[in-house]
């Protein structure tokens, strides 16, 4: 009996994290209202223990479809881009979260999709449809998503190469792309810290771009997706981080 009751319960869940990994979501108001209370939180916690600050906040103010790329060293980077957009945008931002991390236990993809309103990506399996969903969800004006093109977070603070997938969905495409440096992350929660330290954090906002006119030749896209990590620690040297 408490095997059958046992197995139930993770049949429950494991329909849990399926309905809620599943994309596109369905509009659920109690859900969008949840999402909003959390980000006021979030937002609130953000300016006081980590004295959060955003540098180039106008660069967001558009109407348009927006891509930002930006930085990976810890789980704050997500809510640090999503604090940096007006509350009447949150619904339509859509983090772009590692399907193999963030939607398997119940725990995180509740958080994930939830609170994060998060894209699942396979990192391994099914790209080339994650990378679908993305350039669809890019193609309809005032969408906005948010990437780590370094794939996973950084061990030790310092950038990676971007990956060739961000140069793949914004090649040939007329969406603005808005590279970003996140300072003080890692020293504020790294991976492997269980709970957060109280360290400044600071997003820098850099220029917008757009890659409408370039090819889709893999030598063109490995150029975008340089070109764009270049534009990411530029922004770092700018303004004393690197």
């Amino acid at each position: 009996m408490i095997k059958r009751r046992h197995d139930r319960l993770r049949d429950s869940d494991r329909l849990f994290v399926h309905r809620l990994g599943q994309f596109p979501r369905k509009p659920n108001r109690w859900l969008e209202g949840f999402r909003i209370a959390a980000a006021l939180i979030i937002r609130a916690w953000l300016r006081i223990y980590h004295r959060f600050e955003i540098v180039g906040e106008q660069q967001l103010r558009t109407n348009r479809s927006l891509v930002l790329i930006a930085n990976h060293s810890s789980h704050l980077d997500i809510l640090c881009l999503l604090a940096a957009l007006p509350l009447r945008k949150l619904q339509r931002a859509f983090p772009v979260a590692a399907a193999d991390y963030f939607f398997h236990s119940v725990a995180r993809t509740w958080i994930a999709a939830v609170v994060l309103n998060a894209l699942p990506f396979g990192r391994q399996l099914h790209v080339r449809r994650s990378l679908g969903i993305c350039a669809e969800l890019i193609s309809q004006p005032g969408n906005i998503l948010i990437i780590f093109p370094e794939g996973t977070r950084s061990t030790n603070g310092q950038p990676q190469q971007f990956k060739l997938g961000v140069g793949a969905l914004v090649a040939g495409r007329d969406v603005t792309v808005v590279p970003c440096w996140l300072q003080g992350t890692f020293e504020a929660w790294p991976k492997g810290q269980r709970l957060p330290r109280p360290k400044k954090v600071r997003l820098i906002i850099g220029n917008a771009r757009n890659f409408a006119r370039c090819g889709t030749e893999k030598h063109e896209i490995g150029s975008i997706a340089s070109s764009l990590g270049s534009a990411v620690q530029q922004l770092a040297r700018a303004h004393g981080t690197q």
